[in-house]
C-alpha cells in the first residue's frame, strides 16, 4: 500500500483523505519496514506537501493521540500553545519555552506541546526538565496542572504512543539528510487542542500553509512566523531582522504580512546574541530572564514573542502592548513566581 501511494506521490498526484488515513495506518504498523516508510515520507517531502495533505495527516494523527481530560471551565478560558517546529539550525536558546512561562504568569492557560531535542542541543522537554518542571505528566496530571497553575507540558511520546513505530523511519530520513512532514506536524498535534497558537517555522514558505492548516483544524486565532537573521531564518519572531507573519483571527481570512522592528524598542542584535547551549546552560538563561537579571537581546527576543502570544490570547491589543505587558510580568516578579510554582 505504501509503495503504491509513494508511486502516486512521485507522479505528482495529491493524496485523498482516505488515502492519507490508509497511509497513517501503515506508518504506525510495526511490521512495515522502516525503509518502506522512509521512502514514502521522502516522496511526499520531495513533491511538497499540500495544505490539504498537512491537515489530513494532522487530523488522522490527532485521532490516535491520548486526549487529556481538560475541564470545560479551563477550555472556556481559551488555551494557548507557543512552539516552533525546530529545524532552523540556528542554535538559539529556548525562546518559546521561556515565552510560555511568561504568558502563563499572566493567567493564560498554556498547553506546551513538545519533545526532546532533535535538531538542536536542547528541546523544550530538555530545558524544562533542567528547570525542575515535570515533563512526564499523566493525562490527568497535565489537565490538573493546566487548570491550577495555567501551564502544563504535554510530552509528545507520552501522548502519541503510535509515533514509536514511525521513529525509525524518521531517523532513517534524518540520516539521509531528508526532512519529512513530521518536521512541521508537531505543533498541529497538541493533544490539548488549543484555541490559539503561535507557531514558528524555519522557512517563510511554510507560514501560509501551516496557518491554513491551523485554521482548518478549528483554531480561533493563529499566527505562524518565520524571522530573518540576515543569512538564514529563525522559527521565532526575530529581533535580528524582519519576520514573515501569517495570521488569522476567528473567521477572518488568512493574511500574510511582514513585521518590521521599526516601532519596537529592540536593542541592536546579532544572531550570536541569541545563542544557547545544552539544557543546563539554557535553563540558566531562562532563570536569568524570568528573574529580570538578563536585560539584553535575549530578553528582547522573549518580549517580542511573548507580546505576540499575549495578543493571540486576547490579553493585549497588539504586539507592542503585549511587549510592555510581558516586561511588566517579568519585572514585577510574576514570571519568576510562576516558575517556582511549576517546579517539583
Amino acid at each position: 500500500m505504501l509503495d503504491a501511494l509513494s508511486d502516486q506521490v512521485k507522479s505528482g498526484s495529491e493524496l485523498a483523505s482516505t488515502q492519507i488515513s490508509d497511509a497513517v495506518g501503515w506508518l504506525v504498523r510495526e511490521e512495515v519496514a522502516p525503509e518502506t516508510k522512509a521512502d514514502f515520507l521522502t516522496a511526499l517531502a520531495r513533491r511538497g506537501e499540500t495544505p490539504s495533505e498537512i491537515v489530513g495527516f494532522a487530523k488522522t494523527l490527532r485521532s490516535l493521540s491520548v486526549v487529556p481530560p481538560i475541564d470545560e471551565a479551563t477550555r472556556a478560558r481559551g488555551i494557548l500553545d507557543v512552539c516552533g517546529t525546530g529545524g532552523d539550525h540556528q542554535n538559539t536558546f529556548n525562546i518559546s519555552t521561556t515565552v510560555a512561562i511568561v504568558v502563563a504568569s499572566a493567567g493564560v492557560p498554556v498547553a506546551k506541546h513538545g519533545n526532546r531535542a532533535i535538531t538542536s542541543k536542547s528541546g523544550s522537554a530538555d530545558v524544562l526538565e533542567a528547570l525542575g518542571i515535570p515533563i512526564d505528566l499523566t493525562p490527568d496530571q497535565a489537565a490538573a496542572s493546566l487548570r491550577d497553575v495555567d501551564f502544563a507540558f504535554f510530552f509528545a511520546p507520552k501522548f502519541h504512543p503510535a509515533f514509536r513505530h514511525i521513529a525509525p523511519a524518521r531517523k532513517l530520513c534524518a540520516q539521509r539528510g531528508q526532512r519529512t512532514i513530521f518536521n512541521f506536524l508537531g505543533p498541529l498535534l497538541n493533544p490539548a487542542q488549543p484555541t490559539a497558537q503561535l507557531v514558528g517555522v524555519p522557512v517563510p514558505s511554510l507560514c501560509a500553509p501551516i496557518a491554513t492548516a491551523l485554521q482548518q483544524l478549528g483554531l480561533l486565532r493563529g499566527m505562524v512566523v518565520c524571522g530573518k537573521t540576515g543569512t538564514g531564518h529563525l522559527d521565532e519572531l526575530s529581533t535580528v531582522g524582519d519576520s514573515v507573519v501569517a495570521e488569522f483571527h476567528h473567521e477572518r481570512a488568512l493574511a500574510v504580512s511582514t513585521l518590521s522592528l521599526q516601532n519596537l524598542p529592540v536593542q541592536p542584535t546579532v544572531l550570536a546574541d541569541l545563542a544557547g547551549g545544552d539544557c543546563a546552560e539554557n535553563a540558566g538563561i531562562v532563570r536569568r530572564i524570568l528573574a529580570g537579571q538578563e536585560r539584553g537581546p535575549k530578553r528582547d527576543a522573549v518580549l517580542l514573542n511573548a507580546g505576540a502570544a499575549l495578543f493571540l490570547a486576547g490579553r493585549a491589543r497588539g504586539i507592542s502592548e503585549g511587549w510592555e505587558l510581558a516586561g511588566s510580568l517579568i519585572d514585577s516578579g510574576q514570571a519568576a513566581n510562576r516558575l517556582s510554582r511549576l517546579q517539583r
